[in-house]
């Protein structure tokens, strides 16, 4: 849960207030799981510190490291790239961007541009081809 600080300070004979939001700091890595249909199965899938490539699980060579169980055809072998990166503070941030697939990348209802790196927070929805993966903290 956020908490704000709320800080005054006179200013010319005027009261002003400044506040500042405080995100809570991330001590572990997040976790993607992947809602059910009638393609997909429901799986969860921890993430590390580094980079996972997400994508279709295949028979065929692929680069991805999180390789999702599906029939859907929409979703490449090397779909999305997301990169967990330790802050300055301690805590993780986790970056999304899309991996040059041929059917892009759906980040909160809108399209993830190409080389366009969001930065996941809990509860964001991806979509890749017609699968819906939640990002959790």
């Amino acid at each position: 849960m956020p908490v704000s600080l709320l800080q005054e300070k006179e200013d010319a004979g005027f009261l002003a207030s400044d506040t500042a939001l405080i995100q809570p700091l991330r001590k572990t890595t997040g976790k993607l799981t992947v809602i059910a249909d009638d393609n997909t199965p429901s799986q969860v899938f921890p993430l590390h510190e580094g980079t996972a490539i997400i994508g279709r699980k295949s028979t065929r060579p692929s680069q991805a490291t999180i390789s999702i169980q599906t029939l859907d055809r929409s979703m490449s072998r090397e779909h999305v790239r997301i990169e967990v990166k330790k802050d300055a503070r301690g805590g993780y941030k986790h970056y999304l961007s899309d991996n040059k697939s041929k059917n892009h990348t759906l980040y909160n209802s809108n399209f993830i541009g190409e080389e366009e790196v969001v930065i996941l927070n809990n509860d964001d929805e991806i979509i890749i081809g017609h699968t819906v993966l939640r990002f959790n903290e």
